[in-house]
């Protein structure tokens, strides 16, 4: 609430109420996507070592299974692929939680629009329908979103900034 006055001035600068809630909602969101992306910069830097040796064990023990497996030995295969199977689950869902950190300020920015606009809906032209400051939020985070995305994988400096280590290692198993 200390921030109500700073966000809502957005929403009241243009003389036309549709253009303030989507001029507003827009700064939100961008300031929402800036926070998200911060967080998960500095959780991938602070986590990268312990992400990099996850996917390293995960592999390690794939490979240990494949070999097994090459030599026959039934009862070491089936050990190693269930150490592969557990380490890669750790892997991934190590990424889905810092994958989080780009989200955690949204549900912040809604609680806040919960106070202003909840009984505020905006009509679906051509429906009965209408949207509210949940539906508009999403749409325009979606939006800018994407947007953001094409943006950076255009500039040459954000090449270096998505980590290797965020994706789970996956090979074939021959």
């Amino acid at each position: 609430m200390a921030l109500d006055p700073y966000l809502i001035w957005f929403y009241r600068q243009p003389g036309n109420a549709y253009v303030g809630f989507v001029l507003g909602t827009l700064v939100l969101v961008l300031v929402c996507l800036v926070i998200g992306e911060i967080t998960f910069w500095l959780t991938t830097r602070l986590m990268g070592k312990h992400l990099d040796n996850v996917a390293g064990e995960a592999l390690r023990y794939q490979d240990i299974s494949i070999e097994a497996a090459k030599a026959g030995d039934k009862r070491s295969f089936k050990a190693a692929n269930k150490m592969a199977n557990d380490a890669f689950g750790k892997s991934f869902f190590h990424v889905c939680a810092i994958s989080m950190a780009k989200l955690w300020p949204a549900p912040f920015a809604l609680a806040w629009m919960q106070y202003r606009f909840f009984y505020v809906d905006f009509p679906i032209p051509g429906t009965p329908w209408s949207l509210g400051y949940i539906g508009m939020f999403v749409i325009i985070y979606v939006a800018i979103y994407i947007l953001l995305q094409q943006v950076r994988r255009r500039l040459t400096f954000s090449r270096g900034h998505q980590r290797e280590s965020l994706t789970v290692p996956v090979e074939p198993v021959r």
